[in-house]
């Protein structure tokens, strides 16, 4: 798992007035509302005694803290010690990390990590979110895998053939299918992707109306950072559904994933449920597969799998992975589990460049030199 990346938090729909929880990346965090309606993200450990703010309140734009009432705003300043007394003096040093906050698509995204606001990746756009001519939809829900496995199998173009009866033909025609030339597209520097034509059969339900029989699709995937994913489909003239894959890694064993879907069909509301319905029952196919798979986590070499042509995004894939833990952004997520009941971790802020003297330690991360050897080391810990 990665820092410097967006994540996807919660939807705007979850923020009440109530702190939030959320898990990512092995850590607990809080998200909240202040008074003005803005969201933000901190880590949730008080640097107190190590109370749960996610179990607190919101009281004006701060959270609380439940075990003894500490007030922290969302730049993470700690305003108020109630045991002090009101006209105390807080100590800066009492500060928690609190995390930069896009809301957007229906999502909160929190930048978890410390690169300054020019140097970070962005947030994959949806180009088609209140366009004229496109509808959108949202739907989220957990899997128990990791999160890698989950963004491989999306640009994998061969698993459709045999996972999903809506894209392909179950393998009854092996004789006939092969995997077509795949057209690299280059989204420097996050990500790359392809796209390729190849055979469907006719659509289901209410969509038969777009391709009746058998057709040729056109189809195009790619990654974006190492938590998001893009899949445009066309399986006919001038039908297009677009859509943005957001995934929140919680630990090496379950992760949270958040669906954004344009459509240019059927735009009007009514037709929303249909089409949430028909992306779950594409998703639960995937889900059945990468919750499956062994070893639980990618491995870090490609010698132990064998790897085919058609898997060429999924190699690029893991290269930029690579790039990303020389870059120092892996976390050591082996070293922060052997001491999770001793020490307090928290994803290093962008404060954390500019302040120093804090209570919560940083993160481990895998340093660059050594990265090759631990991707090397946690493969053989997951066979």
């Amino acid at each position: 798992m990665y820092m410097n990346f967006w994540y996807p938090m919660a939807t705007s729909a979850e923020l009440t007035d109530k702190p939030h929880k959320v898990q990512a990346l092995g850590l607990d965090f809080v998200v909240f509302r202040d008074g003005q309606g803005k969201a933000h993200c901190l880590s949730n450990t008080c640097t107190h005694r190590g109370g749960a703010l996610a179990g607190g309140k919101v009281i004006g734009d701060n959270v609380q803290c439940p075990y003894h009432g500490w007030q922290f705003n969302g730049e993470g300043q700690c305003l108020k010690i109630p045991s002090l007394g009101k006209d105390a003096k807080v100590p800066a040093r009492t500060r928690i990390d609190a995390y930069p906050v896009e809301e957007r698509y229906g999502l909160i995204f929190a930048f978890l990590g410390d690169l300054p606001e020019a140097e970070r990746p962005p947030v994959l756009a949806v180009k088609e979110w209140e366009q004229p001519g496109w509808r959108c939809t949202l739907q989220h829900f957990a899997i128990k895998g990791y999160y890698e496995r989950s963004i491989e199998n999306g640009i994998d173009p061969a698993h459709n053939e045999y996972v999903h009866d809506t894209h392909g033909f179950s393998g009854e025609r092996e004789e006939e299918y092969k995997v077509g030339d795949m057209r690299i597209e280059e989204s420097p520097p996050w990500g790359r992707g392809f796209w390729h034509t190849f055979q469907a059969p006719p659509l289901p339900g209410q969509l038969k109306q777009y391709r009746p029989g058998e057709g040729t699709l056109e189809a195009g995937t790619g990654f974006f950072g190492t938590n998001q994913v893009w899949t445009y489909i066309h399986p006919g003239p001038n039908y297009f559904i677009h859509q943005y894959l957001y995934e929140r890694p919680i630990d090496d064993n379950n992760t949270y994933l958040y669906l954004v879907c344009a459509r240019n069909f059927q735009t009007d509301e009514k037709a929303d449920a249909y089409v949430v319905e028909r992306n779950q029952y594409v998703a639960n196919q995937d889900v059945k597969i990468i919750e499956n798979l062994h070893p639980r986590v990618t491995p870090q070499t490609n010698t132990k799998e064998f790897m085919v042509p058609s898997d060429q995004c999924i190699l690029m894939y893991r290269e930029k992975q690579k790039e990303w833990a020389q870059k120092g952004w892996r976390i050591d997520y082996d070293a922060m589990k052997r001491n999770e009941h001793k020490v307090a971790y928290a994803i290093p802020s962008p404060a954390r460049r500019e302040q120093k003297g804090w209570v919560l330690d940083a993160v481990p991360l895998v340093a660059p030199e050594d990265a090759p050897a631990q991707l090397a080391k946690s493969e053989r810990l997951a066979g």
